[in-house]
This record gives C-alpha cells, structure tokens and sequence, in this order.
C-alpha cells in the first residue's frame, strides 16, 4: 500500500530527510552520471531526486500514483507532474529512455505489473534505476522513513523480478549506513557512518540501487509437443454374418 503524499513530502521536509536525500543523490548520480538529452521519467515519489537532472534531460517527469497522490512540481514554472496508475501510463509505447523509480516497486500491490507497465514506455534499450529498501538493512525494519514501509527486498529477489519482466540488472549500489533516527548526534556524522558502513559491512544497507536495461524482445515460454504417430492401427469388427479371420484355425 502506498503511503500518502503528504507524509512523503513531511520526511522530506524533516532532518532526517533533509540527511538522506544528498546521500542518494550522490549515489544516484553516480549511476548515471549523463542524462544529456534523454527523456526521464520518475515514479512513485521521485521529485526529491528529479531536481539535479532538469535541464539536462530532454525533460523530466514526476509520475505519482493515485493511491499515493500527487503534488505540483517543480515548484516553480510549469508542471511536470501528473496521477497516474501505476500499472497503466498515460505514456506512448518506447516514449521515454529512462525511468528512476523510488517509493514505488516496495508499496505497489503488483510489483511485476509495474515494471512490465514500465518496460513498455521504455524505448528499446532504455533503462530503468530502482531504489529499495534492503531486506537486511535496518531501514527496513524502522518506520522512522518510507524505507520501513512496504516490501523489503534482497539482491537476489530483486533480480529475480527483473528478469522475470525482460530487463537485465546491470549495475549495483548500496547506500544508508547512518542510523534512521532523528537524533543530532547521528546526522551530524552521516558522512562518517556512510563511510564505515560502506566499508565494513555493506551487505546491511539501508538501501540498495539497481539499474536494469530493458530487453528489446519478452521471452517466450517453450512448449514441448509430443508428436503422434502418422499411421494409427485400427482394430475393425468383422461384419455381422462373416466369421472371423482367425476362427477354426487349429493349431495343426
């Protein structure tokens, strides 16, 4: 179930928000460090992150799920936010290049449905970068952000979901190793705990990032067909009156 927007926009207006959204920031923008005239689209609730890529994109644009709701971004200028359904854009099949999905694929009641919905306003090649909250981390276990909402994901499930919907997983990032409390004492050595975590244990982050490139062709299931035979022996009764073939033959 999908949380509402307004508790969305609240965390990020928050100081544990204010925290997170440059640690995934840089994390994001690592992965992909050009966008130069690609055209991106961001679900779920993406907004806080959309930010560094307007202007270099070809355009950008917030999709919000209805169950979510929606708010008026960016705040200056014109909208390029909308309600959509999650499983069904209001987008022309292969229209954008890339997809950044955040505080989606975890509270979509239909996970695959939404990545198959994805792929298809995907032009051939495109990718997609997923945000999710790490089944082993301890945001996922916390409801003191977004991340302790929804359904927690390990690597290998979320492999699995990604190929089962015809993209490959082509890079990999881990991020939130500071703790998800809103004490002073922890923000103020987020930076610090980033960088330990990152090193010594990076298995239990908060977050893992994906991005995945869109298969041109879905596969198709294999059937196995069992072929009969050409000729099939037909047993046919002797008519009425006539005896049988074998019939008083003896054995002599």
């Amino acid at each position: 179930m999908f949380l509402d927007v307004v508790d969305l926009r609240d965390f990020y207006s928050s100081d544990l928000g204010h925290v997170i959204r440059p640690i995934l920031a840089g994390h994001l923008r690592k992965l992909w460090p050009n966008v130069s005239g690609d055209r991106l689209a961001g679900l779920g609730f993406p907004t806080p992150y959309l930010g560094p890529f307007i202007g270099e994109a070809d355009r950008t644009l917030a999709l919000m799920p209805a169950a979510q709701g929606a708010v008026n971004w960016p705040a200056g200028g014109p909208s390029a936010s909308a309600l959509v359904c999650d499983d069904m854009l209001p987008l022309p099949d292969a229209s954008i290049d890339r997809m950044l999905i955040v505080h989606a694929l975890e509270m979509a009641n239909d996970p695959a449905e939404l990545l198959k919905e994805a792929w298809r306003v995907l032009s051939p090649g495109g990718r997609v970068l997923a945000v999710v909250p790490n089944r082993r981390g301890l945001w996922a276990r916390v409801d003191t952000s977004p991340f302790g909402y929804g359904r927690p994901f390990s690597r290998g499930q979320i492999t699995k979901l990604l190929r089962e919907t015809s993209f490959s997983p082509t890079a990999w990032d881990e991020a939130l190793y500071v703790m998800p409390v809103p004490r002073r004492r922890f923000l103020h050595a987020s930076a610090r705990w980033e960088a330990i975590g990152a090193r010594l244990w990076p298995a239990f982050a908060g977050v893992i990032l994906v991005e995945a490139t869109k298969h041109l062709y879905h596969g198709v299931p294999v059937v196995r067909r069992v072929r009969s035979p050409a000729i099939r022996p037909v047993l046919l009764p002797a008519p009425a009156g006539l005896p049988s073939p074998h019939h008083g033959r003896s054995g002599g």
